[in-house]
């Protein structure tokens, strides 16, 4: 069966197929010495994630088969009241060091807010990978969003049976694609409950729950031990860290000798000056959009790989491919680059006009009371990400895709 066969087969349904290559027990075992490692954390670790599962439980309920627009209406109004605060406490609009430093230590707290508070909006506007693709004419946008995450799977040399660890990994949507691919075994490490318990549930939902599991944890500070996985990615994922050595000298502690780590970073490019008023102002509107305490340069993140022990085998921005349909096509509103009828939807909720719509219509419910409260300021924070995103793009200052594929020597 050939490679582009195997896609089409793969993007038509989610798969229910039993995979012969499935490491259950393994799976089972890895996942349970990690919890069982997190109970001995220190106690202030502890503390902070027994807290965070209990607030998204009283935030989201039981429930978290709902999606998009209907999950956002069925939230604890309170509880979200709460969650939007703690997400946008540190972005009042300043830049400086103090400020940036504020983030930097609060990055746990913050993106387990910030996910809180828009995994329901992402599934709605974008489904459950939340990555951007590049696109080529004639390709529909689910299509895209499996081929890259193929290709990622392809670079980093995942095969049958492989033990994977996915870095960040959102409500499972890529692992669920990369292992109906390549049949490998994946652990996703996230640090939001909310999303571990839908990741989970999909995994169950599709059949796939004997090839994958979903934990909680900090990739700073992973509770794996030493050389436990075959394979390790990242998409678009690793630009929470509050240093990107840290996130990286953890991922080659876990990765066996001559195991590969293969990552879409999200990184500003060398044309980006952060002493340029306007270019701040990009990065800072990404950052607050995306709940980043800080965004790093190209040059931070290849040397944080190097730094951390990695030889880097490919360094590659894709988003500099010169694509006719750039990759922040769907945050454009310019329905030139729309390929498929079948992205109607898609692309205008994604749009300006598509968001400006949802944001008034949030507005006029928040006010009735059926909307929690800050749903409103949610989503101007996204619709800053996304003029952020788009100047960035168009200026070359900004990449979601530089592709880094790294190998840790063997011994």
């Amino acid at each position: 069966m050939s490679q582009l066969t195997f896609q089409q087969k793969n993007m038509a349904s989610e798969s229910t197929s039993v995979n012969p290559f499935a490491q259950t027990s393994a799976l089972e075992n890895i996942s349970s010495a990690a919890a069982k490692k997190a109970e001995n954390l220190d106690e202030n670790v502890q503390s902070l994630r027994n807290r965070q599962n209990q607030f998204a439980g009283d935030l989201h309920g039981d429930d978290v088969s709902k999606t998009g627009i209907r999950a956002l209406f069925s939230k604890n109004k309170e509880a979200q009241k709460t969650a939007v605060s703690k997400y946008l406490k540190h972005w009042d609009g300043l830049t400086d060091k103090e400020a940036e430093e504020k983030r930097l230590a609060d990055y746990n707290e913050s993106t387990h807010s910030y996910y809180n508070v828009v995994t329901d909006f992402y599934e709605y506007g974008w489904g459950t990978s939340f990555h951007f693709s590049r696109y080529y004419p004639g390709e529909n946008f689910q299509q895209a969003t499996a081929r890259h995450e193929h290709y990622l799977a392809h670079q980093a040399g995942i095969e049958n049976g492989d033990l994977v660890l996915d870095v960040g990994c959102g409500v499972g949507g890529p692992a669920r694609e990369i292992a109906r691919f390549t049949n490998c075994n994946i652990i996703g490490l996230n640090n939001n409950d909310y999303q571990i318990k839908k990741a989970n549930h999909y995994a169950t939902k599709f059949g796939l729950d004997s090839q994958m599991r979903f934990v909680k944890g900090d990739f700073m500070k992973m509770d794996f031990e030493d050389e436990t996985f075959d394979k390790v990615y990242a998409i678009e994922a690793t630009c929470h860290a509050p240093e990107l050595k840290g996130v990286y000298s953890e991922i080659y502690r876990v990765l066996k000798p001559n195991g590969v780590f293969a990552v879409y970073e999200w990184v500003m490019t060398d044309k980006y000056d952060e002493t340029n008023e306007a270019h701040r102002k990009i990065a800072y509107d990404i950052e607050v959009g995306d709940g980043i305490p800080k965004m790093f340069s190209r040059k931070v993140a290849a040397q944080a790989l190097i730094d951390s022990g990695f030889e880097i085998l490919k360094e590659e921005d894709l988003a500099r491919a010169d694509d006719v349909v750039p990759w922040y096509y769907p945050l454009t509103g310019d329905w030139k680059y729309m390929q498929s009828i079948s992205d109607i939807g898609t692309f205008f909720r994604t749009s300006y006009v598509g968001r400006v719509i949802t944001t008034n219509f949030l507005r006029v419910l928040e006010k009735c009371g059926i909307a929690p409260p800050g749903s409103v300021d949610v989503a101007n924070s996204l619709e800053s990400a996304a003029v952020g995103l788009v100047a960035g793009g168009k200026e070359g200052l900004f990449s979601p895709m530089m592709l880094y594929v790294c190998r840790k020597p063997a011994k």
